[in-house]
């Protein structure tokens, strides 16, 4: 895919999750969403059962900041010594704050107070947008990307695609469950951490289109 295509693509991308954040946002300033996340919620915590509330714990553990940090110092090991990406570690990293400093501005920007309905944890802070929504989505997306192109079979593909949405879906879908977040908490964050990563994915993309086309130049 050339460059034109990487743009046109990121752009795309990049409105939709700006005028679909926008809109939530909107929504929410408005009271105009109670309706669809008391729906939602009231769906997925008429679910309970004690597995489930394990199950539901155990995948917003896996969300969390400490158990982030651990997973990301992992991925930068395997990156750096075992794939020897070194590009490849900038925008990981870059990702990754880049997501924790959006989701710090945007919760004070709103500051959304969390459920009070049926809380199985409790949790601190503002609510919208998500910071476990943003981090996984962050999180599972940069890693299917840049593992991408180590997979050699389609099926291997399709098994890390879905396990990275599982992952997504779970984490999010955990935080409702829990009762610390709206539905529109968790759509926001992904929509919120979706607009990041294709600013980011697309200038780490131009980067090394443009470092390669400078390259075969010189050589040639």
């Amino acid at each position: 895919m050339n460059l034109k295509m990487h743009l046109l693509l990121a752009f795309i991308i990049s409105v939709f999750c700006i005028v679909g954040f926008s809109l939530i946002s909107l929504f929410i300033s408005d009271h105009k969403i109670i309706s669809f996340d008391r729906t939602l919620i009231d769906q997925i915590q008429g679910l309970e059962s004690p597995y489930l509330t394990s199950l539901m714990k155990l995948l917003t553990f896996i969300g969390s900041t400490p158990f982030v940090i651990v997973l990301s110092l992992c991925l930068i090991f395997f990156l750096y010594k075992v794939l020897h990406h070194r590009l490849e570690l900038i925008l990981f990293i870059g990702a990754l704050g880049g997501t924790a400093v959006l989701n710090k501005i945007l919760k004070h920007l709103f500051r959304r107070t969390r459920p009070h309905l049926h809380r199985l944890i409790e949790a601190t802070g503002y609510s919208f947008p998500s910071g476990h929504a943003m981090s996984a989505f962050t999180v599972y997306v940069i890693l299917s990307f840049l593992l991408w192109r180590h997979i050699p079979s389609r099926w291997g593909r399709t098994l890390l695609i879905i396990f990275s949405t599982v992952m997504i879906l779970g984490i999010g879908i955990s935080r409702v469950y829990l009762g610390v977040h709206y539905p529109s908490d968790i759509i926001g964050g992904y929509l919120a951490s979706g607009f990041w990563l294709t600013v980011a994915i697309w200038f780490f993309q131009y980067y090394k289109e443009k470092r390669y086309n400078k390259r075969e130049k010189h050589e040639g």
